[in-house]
């Protein structure tokens, strides 16, 4: 059993929105199908932390969820800056079950565990969130983000913490979201939402004893990082 994670697969099997529109991005649904199945097994899990579809409704995104569905592992899926069909959890577990897909399971104010870890996580929010809009939702991302670790101590293993937004590069913080990653206590904190150039110190960096990594599809060429094995 591994735990895998990937994040902005950016698909809309439901709307028409290509992404291989832009530079290496090619073929990138057919990239990902074959990556994702030569790597992970039906006893695995893999987190997709944000970007899921295109769509701007649930009943829109149903073949792309058809489609993570049909591939190996459980998947656990976080709310990205452009998944706008994000609902409710009762709405979107509803949804799911009555579209007949098992496999995906949804990261939003609570926790997974997967065999010795446990998975906390939130969207996040921007570096330079300096508004009153932005610091209220700054605010309710970081009550987010704490509500999940919190979920997640109760459930016990090791603490990985899985963001869309990346909490911090050598040059900017997201101070709230930051400072709420480093207090978990958590040693690895994953990310995606960068793409194409990527400023330095953003693909990956250590702080204060953690160290957080960009997963973003096309970074890791379309192909899931392992993040454990056991």
């Amino acid at each position: 059993m591994s735990l895998f994670a990937i994040g902005d697969t950016h698909l809309s099997f439901g709307t028409d929105k290509p992404m291989d529109i832009f530079r290496g991005w090619d073929d990138y649904v057919e990239r990902l199908e074959e990556n994702w199945r030569s790597v992970v097994s039906p006893e695995d899990t893999v987190v997709i932390p944000g970007d899921i579809s295109w769509a701007m409704t649930l009943e829109n995104a149903l073949e792309d969820f058809r489609f993570l569905d049909s591939l190996p592992g459980t998947k656990i899926i976080m709310k990205g800056n452009h998944d706008y069909w994000w609902g409710t959890m009762r709405k979107m577990e509803s949804f799911l079950e009555s579209g007949g897909i098992s496999t995906i399971k949804i990261l939003h104010n609570n926790a997974y565990r997967v065999g010795d870890f446990t998975l906390a996580g939130t969207r996040g929010w921007f570096f330079d969130a300096e508004s009153d809009a932005d610091g209220k939702i700054l605010a309710r991302e970081v009550g987010r983000l704490n509500a999940s670790v919190e979920a997640a101590r109760k459930l016990g293993g090791e603490l990985i913490i899985f963001l869309h937004y990346p909490p911090a590069t050598e040059t900017q913080v997201c101070k709230g979201i930051y400072d709420a990653v480093i207090a978990s206590g958590a040693r690895r904190c994953f990310y995606g939402h960068l793409h194409g150039f990527i400023p330095p110190g953003s693909t990956s960096f250590s702080s204060e004893g953690t160290k957080f990594s960009l997963i973003s599809s096309d970074f890791l060429k379309f192909c899931p990082k392992l993040i454990e094995k056991f």
